[in-house]
């Protein structure tokens, strides 16, 4: 038998479901260094596709197309066993390419993080047929808890995201969730004036969506980086109305164990990251910081130094406004 026979029979029977593939791509960018991991899925009919999006190291484009083929990532250091089997051999992405209808990198350079697609055939590459459920947790008669439920993507990330806490934080939505997600961490990674200011291209792609102005240039750059969202969606995930969602790992503490005091993390995080409420003192020091600013300012370009800023603020931005009163 020929070594690529033998090794394309063996890809077949690495790869047996969806989740499988998932494990594989997570595992891939753990070991490229990511510390975030954003999978954004979605079924059409039997059509299956995984984007994930990660910070980790990168690739150079001339290998895009090479990372594919068995081997070529392998290192013999790398090699090592993990919860999930053997890993670093070099053949996880090409295990993946032989059994799905599209494996391919849509974008990614070092340093900048990688974004990945893979779609499959569900009728020909199964899954679990229950996507929704969310994993449990169950108190054995030891004490110890083990987790239940459909071995599902949810379930599949969630392990993941259990056995990597505090190394590696994994994301799992929609592609709109995600790109809310996205947006916010963009947000949160940048200053105002560094999104104003700054290049984008020269950010991690995790980060890029935050620095959109407009919801046209937010479909444009969320399709660049393999999240298809049309302008409205953009614009819902701007205003706010598409929350970020939750890391696995906080869903897994605050949805996955049975108690009276259980909270939907949900609202909880809609709270905390989509209503900001400023305490009355915190906006006049606010305007006090902008006025004594200004004051310094507004001699050297002729402007009434008298005028009063004032402070507004909402779910993604706290402005503040100066008048302009020209002196001549």
């Amino acid at each position: 038998m020929k070594t690529s026979e033998a090794e394309r029979r063996q890809a077949v029977q690495d790869i047996r479901s969806s989740e499988d593939i998932l494990i594989e791509v997570l595992r891939n960018s753990r070991d490229a260094g990511a510390t975030r991991i954003f999978v954004a899925t979605g079924k059409e009919g039997p059509r299956r596709c995984l984007q994930v999006i990660d910070d980790g190291a990168g690739i150079p484009a001339a290998m895009h197309q090479r990372v594919f083929e068995p081997r070529v990532t392998s290192k013999l250091e790398s090699a090592h066993l993990d919860k999930w089997g053997m890993h670093g051999r070099g053949m996880a992405l090409y295990s993946i390419a032989v059994n799905s209808q599209l494996a391919e990198i849509t974008v990614s350079q070092p340093q900048m993080g990688t974004s990945l697609r893979v779609v499959t055939d569900t009728a020909v590459l199964g899954e679990k047929v229950d996507q929704s459920a969310f994993p449990m947790f169950e108190k054995q008669e030891s004490g110890a808890y083990s987790m239940r439920g459909p071995k599902n993507l949810l379930r599949t990330a969630a392990e993941f995201a259990l056995e990597h806490r505090g190394q590696v934080e994994v994301y799992l939505g929609s592609p709109a969730e995600v790109c809310a997600t996205l947006y916010a961490y963009g947000l949160a990674a940048a200053s105002p004036s560094e999104r104003a200011f700054g290049r984008p291209e020269e950010r991690p792609y995790v980060e890029r969506l935050g620095f959109c102005a407009d919801s046209g240039d937010f479909a444009r750059v969320a399709s660049q980086i393999g999240l298809e969202v049309s302008e409205r969606t953009a614009r819902r995930v701007m205003d706010g109305e598409v929350p970020p969602l939750p890391s696995l790992l906080t869903r897994l503490q605050s949805e996955s164990f049975a108690s009276k005091e259980k909270r939907p993390v949900s609202r909880a995080f809609r709270r905390d990251a989509r209503r900001l409420k400023l305490e009355s003192e915190d906006l006049a020091m606010l305007a006090q910081k902008a006025r004594e600013a200004y004051r310094e300012l507004a001699p050297r370009y002729f402007l009434n130094e008298e005028v009063e800023p004032s402070v507004a603020y909402g779910p993604q931005a706290i402005t503040i406004t100066i008048p302009i009163e020209k002196m001549l």
